[in-house]
C-alpha cells in the first residue's frame, strides 16, 4: 500500500481519512476494513475500467457482513467535492449517483464499508442504452458444473445470433455471461432480446433450465435471469468483493476455464485474485474494446 500515516491514504493527489481501520468487516476470516481499503487500492488499475462513466450503487455493511446491510443510491451530502456523481432520474423523481472514476473515489467508498460498489448496464453520457447485456445463471443448488455447462450452451445461443460474449465468477452462487454493446439499442430492445434467448435456452433443455422468476416455481433448475437488462438495475463489475465469507471476489475467466473441476464461484477472493493476475493476462482487458450491435432476434440465428 502506499505511504501513508496511520490513518490516512494519499492517492490520486487526494488524502483518504481511513476511520476505524480495524474494524473487522468479514468476522468468520479477521478481514478488516483496512484490509478492503488496501484491496480496492491495488486492484484500482485493473477494476477502474469497469467502473468509470457508471452510476453505481452502494451495498454497504457498516458493521460487517453478518449485521445489517445498506443499499445505498444517493451519495450523501458529507461526501467530498471531488468525489463525481450524476443525478439520473427516476420516477417522481431523480436520484444522485457516485460515479466512480478514480482510485480515490474507490478508497474512499471501501472506507464507507462499500463492499460491492454495483454498476448500472449503461454508461452516464447515454443512460438509456446499455453498453451490455448480461445473463445470470443462477443455480437452484450446489451442482456448479451444471451451471458451466449453461454457460457453455448459452455461448452457443449467442453465437448463432453473431454474438461474442464473456464470462465471469459472481464471487457469489453462479455465472454472469456478458455481451459488450456499441450503445444503438435501447433497454426495452436488449431486454427483449435477451429474454428471447433465455426462453429459447430454457426451452432447448427444460429439465435443467428455467426462466421462472418464482423460486417455488424453478424445481432445482438453474435460472437465467436477464433481469438485470433495464433501467437503474445493476451488476456486481468484474473484481468487485462480495459480501460473502471468505472475501470473494467477481472473477473474469476464460471460457476454457469452466472445463476446470476445481472452478467455483467463490473460487478468487482478495488475497488469491492477485496471485492469478500475475501469472495471466485479465481475460476481460479488451472487452469493451469491440462493442457489437444488437441483432433482430432469430430463433434460428439465422
Amino acid at each position: 500500500m502506499s505511504p501513508r500515516s496511520k490513518s490516512a491514504v494519499r492517492i490520486d493527489r487526494r488524502i483518504v481519512e481511513i476511520t476505524h481501520a480495524e474494524k473487522v468487516l468479514f468476522p468468520n476470516d479477521g478481514i478488516t476494513k483496512r484490509q478492503l481499503v488496501e484491496y480496492y487500492e491495488r486492484i484500482a488499475a485493473t477494476i477502474l475500467p469497469h467502473l468509470q462513466g457508471r452510476a453505481i450503487v452502494m451495498e454497504r455493511f457498516p458493521d460487517g457482513i453478518h449485521s445489517e446491510k445498506i443499499f445505498q443510491k444517493n451519495a450523501p451530502a458529507y461526501y467530498p467535492a471531488w468525489i463525481k456523481t450524476v443525478s439520473l432520474p427516476k420516477k417522481d423523481g431523480v436520484v444522485r449517483h457516485v460515479v466512480c472514476d478514480d482510485a480515490a473515489t474507490l478508497v474512499y467508498l471501501a472506507n464507507q464499508a462499500v463492499i460491492t460498489p454495483h454498476t448500472w448496464l449503461s454508461r452516464i453520457d447515454k443512460p438509456n442504452h446499455p453498453d451490455q447485456m448480461i445473463f445470470d445463471l443462477d443455480p437452484s443448488d450446489g451442482d456448479f458444473r451444471e451451471v458451466c455447462d449453461a454457460a457453455r450452451m448459452l455461448r452457443e445461443r449467442l453465437k448463432e445470433q453473431g454474438l461474442t460474449s464473456f464470462v465471469k465468477t459472481t464471487g457469489s452462487r453462479g455465472l454472469h455471461v456478458l455481451v459488450p454493446l456499441n450503445r444503438r439499442a435501447d433497454f426495452d430492445e436488449v431486454r427483449a432480446f435477451a429474454r428471447h434467448v433465455a426462453a429459447d435456452l430454457a426451452q432447448s433443455d427444460p429439465e435443467r433450465l428455467t426462466t421462472e422468476v418464482r423460486k417455488s416455481k424453478r424445481q432445482g433448475r438453474i435460472f437465467i435471469d436477464t433481469a438485470r437488462n433495464a433501467y437503474a438495475q445493476t451488476a456486481a463489475p468484474a473484481y468487485a468483493v462480495r459480501p460473502r465469507d471468505g472475501a470473494p471476489v467477481a472473477a473474469p475467466l476464460r471460457w476454457d476455464e469452466l472445463d476446470s473441476r476445481r472452478l467455483k464461484p467463490d473460487l478468487y477472493n482478495i488475497r488469491s485474485i492477485f496471485d492469478r493476475l500475475k501469472n495471466m493476462d485479465d481475460p476481460w482487458k479488451d472487452l469493451m474494446r469491440h462493442p457489437q450491435t444488437l441483432p433482430r432476434w432469430s430463433s434460428d440465428g439465422s
